[in-house]
């Protein structure tokens, strides 16, 4: 195969990677609201809805330990295409089982499908890159991951939180699997025997998992609090929803310039150049939310600015490491995500309980200068 046919494969088996990786922030996006919907509607109260969420996180520290070893058993293509098979039967069957309490194994799956398909798929995007451009397809790929986490409320907003919203995303799956099964796709090369100890994946790259702890804990408290922050600022329900809607798109289309930059300066110090700004900028959304004709502009900078701080960081652990330990240090990071999920809305909460006006700003911004303050003294590479 000549190098001109190569090069055109290689970007054809990106672009299905990445767009099947999509999937996973549709599904996720789609089905927290949604099944949290229907057991409202069913009678059950936020204890119980909490606890049948809480079994995604727990099939993510199920599969997690064992995924590089899966990994070398079956292959990158292998395990993609039984995770979005997996998601799309489980998806299937949720409105065909009438037993509730059968939904918590039904959860448990999907995690573990959505935990395979998150991390292979990075590995994966990372493997048919290079140094030379792997900062601008990391960010196409958190870019995609973004848009897919759009798309799920946005498919609930037309189909409603009914049987159809469920086989509709169980078709997006099934049918992404075209998408990565096909011949002209180019599989990674299959990797080494990988170690079974999370903690030395931990020792490798304990800034891309601080990064991810950062990510999902700020992800998932501003998913749940800056709309209630803004209306409680003045704002009407529907331009907060607008505010979020915006800061979405940043975090969106600033990866394209923020990857660009990764790739042509260190992209350690573009990291915490990141992070100091996410945690500066952060203190302005009081001021900033009172100057209407400012806060869209500025919210969706914001977006940018720390989305892209994971984007460097994936770019930095795909240019220092790759086969079992590549998808080693992402299954750590999987299991890092879940905890700070968990923890950020616990934490953002609490600081908007003590102080409604700078409770939520100042968790951001010491969030985001704790991580600037451990990456300026870290001597960890990654």
């Amino acid at each position: 195969m000549d190098a001109q046919v190569l090069g055109k494969t290689n970007y054809l088996s990106m672009a299905a990677v990445i767009a099947a990786a999509s999937i996973f922030g549709l599904t996720y996006s789609l089905t927290a609201p949604l099944i949290a919907v229907q057991l409202s509607q069913k009678g059950y109260g936020e204890f119980y809805i909490g606890l049948n969420a809480a079994m995604h996180a727990v099939g993510v520290l199920f599969i997690a330990p064992v995924l590089p070893s899966l990994a070398v058993r079956f292959g990158a293509r292998s395990l993609i295409v039984a995770a979005l098979l997996t998601t799309a039967a489980l998806l299937a069957m949720f409105p065909l089982v009438p037993v509730v309490w059968l939904w918590f194994p039904l959860r448990l799956g999907f995690g573990m499908g959505a935990e395979v398909l998150f991390v292979m798929s990075e590995t994966w995007t990372n493997e048919l890159s290079n140094d030379r451009v792997r900062g601008r397809t990391m960010a196409l790929y958190t870019a995609s991951l973004s848009l897919g986490m759009v798309g799920g409320p946005a498919l609930l907003s037309v189909l409603g939180a009914g049987p159809l919203a469920y086989w509709v995303g169980a078709a997006i799956a099934a049918v992404a699997v075209l998408l990565v099964a096909g011949p002209w796709v180019m599989e990674p090369r299959r990797i080494e025997t990988p170690s079974h100890n999370p903690i030395k994946y931990l020792r490798l790259a304990p800034i891309a998992v601080a990064t991810t702890v950062l990510n999902a804990a700020i992800e998932t408290a501003g998913l749940s609090f800056i709309a209630l922050y803004a209306t409680g600022m003045g704002w009407s329900e529907q331009g907060a929803m607008r505010l979020i809607s915006t800061l979405m798109l940043g975090a969106i289309l600033l990866q394209l310039p923020i990857g660009w930059l990764a790739d042509r300066m260190n992209p350690r110090r573009l990291a915490l150049l990141l992070a100091a700004l996410s945690a500066v900028s952060a203190l302005l959304w009081p001021w900033m939310l009172g100057q209407h004709w400012l806060a869209y502009t500025m919210i969706f900078v914001w977006g940018g600015l720390f989305v892209g701080i994971y984007t460097v960081m994936l770019t930095m652990v795909g240019s220092h490491y790759s086969g079992s330990d590549l998808v080693g240090i992402y299954a750590v990071m999987g299991l890092a995500w879940g905890g700070g999920a968990l923890l950020g809305p616990s934490l953002a909460g609490f600081a908007m309980t003590v102080n409604p006006y700078h409770g939520l700003p100042g968790f951001v911004a010491a969030a985001c200068a704790l991580f600037a303050g451990y990456m300026l003294f870290s001597r960890s590479k990654t």
